[in-house]
């Protein structure tokens, strides 16, 4: 006997189905074998856009469309189907949802499919979950790459997970090269022991502080950095990594220096109008990049004129690099002046920026440049014309933003015409030259400069003598000084080393002094001594606009013994 067919219909006749699927708070619709929709609950109505009458009878796969429909597999291959999800788009109108399918066979009394309850879930409010914490996660990655501190994170086995743009900027390493790599990789153990801390904060859970601390990034050079380190929990509060910050000291360690450094024209002693031509000359000098060439016998004070420049110039808050050219043999002074790349030569086993490389941004002072070898002078050429140079190995060139100053006490002009020195490159050096004039054509300011060197060499504490008698004085006028000031300042030590205290005699100066006894000069030297000691004053009142506390401070006396000295050089005030 022939069995009948199964039927659905039969099993959802009973309001008990239908108030079960009323009562589901997800999509329901019953499907009979021949794929007619057969029932549905209001949240499937929803979610599919149609209402019941319209859907009853429906084949599902118009109301399907996207994806082949599941229900197919589950009649067509004849097999029982158990729960399952699979995505499918639905029509909603004019726009299209995702939606997931779960579909369970429903059988009847001879336990034959007659159909299959769809369950529909909406994945909307997912996909919005998703989005939101996609949108979150990008919000928080764009908030750290334009945070001015360098920060990197880790997991928990000390593996880099994240580097933002301060961070590569500060190294000099680029992410791609980071990413999955040991925190050592970032920054090396053997020169930057303080890491340790981020392991310690993942092994603890505790925040870490390094107020000043030091790296080495990726061209060899170290610089300070304060940093902090913390450990990174998941929901659950378990620590899952670590997290460093840190912040690049270079610039404000640089403007301390600068600070403690500052050079002016009163560390430069010089009341003599040839010196007043000078400083007035520097002045202007500053304002500008211009290269400068300071000439002048050994002595008379090249290196201090030249960080008075930079000091009062634009650059004043950059490095101030001093090279001497005749200190070093010619393959050091290159790699000195220019840095070497690691393995340039034997022993060069990491990147060494050079003196050019660490003067980026400030000056340059360029001590000696007459003894600059010919093949470095080319080098020095280009780095003057194009800006930049290659350190030696490097097939990368290095730019760099210095102003340079140089210095000699040999005529360039003479070396150029004996073909020591390239013609090409003194032009580019001499855009402004200052000449410094020897000690012996400005004896006007030795008193003046006994005055400031006896004030370094024996400040009031130690209790060193602090004057000098007028024969000493007077042997002291009456020498020519061949080694210029930096004679002068060497014979005021030996004195006040010889001499332990009261004033400075004749007796306690170098012997070879002895034999310029002879007076030169109509005025006593106590007369200059106290007219220097007039134009210290008048100096001091006039760049403190006359203010008598400010000049007193700088002059380290009280505003009483200023004012008394003011009365009797007959200063106004």
């Amino acid at each position: 006997m022939k069995s009948d067919p199964p039927d659905v219909d039969k099993h959802i006749q009973s309001d008990q189905w239908l108030n079960v699927l009323d009562e589901l708070n997800i999509g329901a619709l019953i499907i009979d074998i021949q794929r007619r929709i057969c029932a549905m609950n209001c949240t499937a109505q929803a979610l599919l856009g149609l209402k019941e009458d319209e859907a009853l009878g429906k084949d599902c796969r118009e109301v399907f469309c996207g994806v082949p429909c599941m229900v197919k597999c589950l009649f067509h291959d004849g097999e029982e189907w158990d729960e399952e999800t699979s995505p499918a788009v639905s029509e909603n109108k004019d726009s299209q949802r995702l939606l997931t399918r779960l579909a369970t066979p429903i059988y009847d009394s001879q336990r034959r499919i007659a159909g299959c309850l769809t369950i529909l879930q909406d994945h909307a409010p997912i996909v919005d979950l998703i989005n939101r914490v996609h949108y979150e996660e990008r919000s928080l990655k764009m908030i750290l790459e334009n945070l001015d501190i360098g920060i990197f994170t880790v997991n928990k086995g000390g593996h880099i997970t994240f580097l933002n743009a301060e961070a590569e900027k500060i190294t000099g390493y680029h992410r791609q090269q980071i990413l999955g790599k040991p925190c050592s990789a970032l920054f090396p153990e053997n020169d930057s022991r303080d890491i340790c801390l981020l392991k310690d904060s993942i092994a603890d859970g505790r925040t870490r502080v390094l107020p000043s601390g030091s790296i080495t990034i990726s061209s060899g050079r170290t610089i300070p950095v304060r940093a902090s380190y913390m450990a990174l929990h998941n929901e659950k509060g378990s620590i899952v990594g670590g997290l460093a910050t840190f912040h690049d000291l270079t610039e404000v360690h640089q403007l301390k220096k600068a600070i403690a450094e500052r050079y002016t024209f009163q560390d430069m002693a010089g009341k003599d109008p040839s010196m007043q031509k000078i400083f007035e000359m520097a002045r202007v000098v500053a304002m500008s990049d211009a290269t400068v060439l300071i000439e002048g016998p050994t002595g008379t004070g090249k290196d201090l004129l030249a960080k008075i420049i930079h000091s009062i110039g634009r650059r004043s808050a950059k490095p101030f690099i001093k090279v001497n050219c005749a200190a070093l043999p010619d393959t050091l002074l290159e790699s000195e002046m220019f840095g070497y790349v690691k393995g340039a030569f034997t022993g060069a086993f990491q990147n060494k920026p050079g003196r050019f490389q660490q003067a980026d941004g400030g000056t340059i002072f360029l001590d000696e440049i007459g003894d600059l070898p010919l093949t470095l002078q080319a080098k020095l050429l280009r780095v003057l014309e194009d800006k930049d140079f290659y350190p030696l190995g490097s097939r990368h060139p290095v730019t760099v933003d210095v102003r340079i100053i140089s210095a000699t006490n040999r005529g360039l002009d003479k070396l150029v015409e004996a073909r020591q020195f390239r013609e090409d490159l003194f032009y580019r050096l001499n855009v402004m030259r200052i000449e410094l004039p020897a000690l012996k054509n400005r004896k006007s300011d030795i008193p003046l400069l006994i005055q400031q060197s006896m004030g370094k060499l024996c400040p009031p504490d130690k209790g060193l003598p602090r004057g000098i008698s007028d024969q000493a004085m007077d042997i002291l006028l009456n020498y020519d000084y061949p080694g210029n000031i930096r004679e002068l300042e060497n014979i005021l030590e030996h004195a006040l080393i010889v001499g332990q205290s009261g004033s400075i005699l004749p007796h306690h100066l170098p012997d070879y002094l002895q034999q310029f006894r002879t007076i030169r000069y109509q005025s006593p030297p106590v007369d200059l001594l106290q007219d220097a000691e007039r134009q210290k004053i008048l100096h001091a009142l006039e760049i403190h606009d006359g203010n008598r506390a400010l000049a007193a401070k700088s002059l380290q006396m009280n505003r009483s013994t200023l004012w008394r000295k003011m009365k009797r050089f007959q200063i106004l005030s």
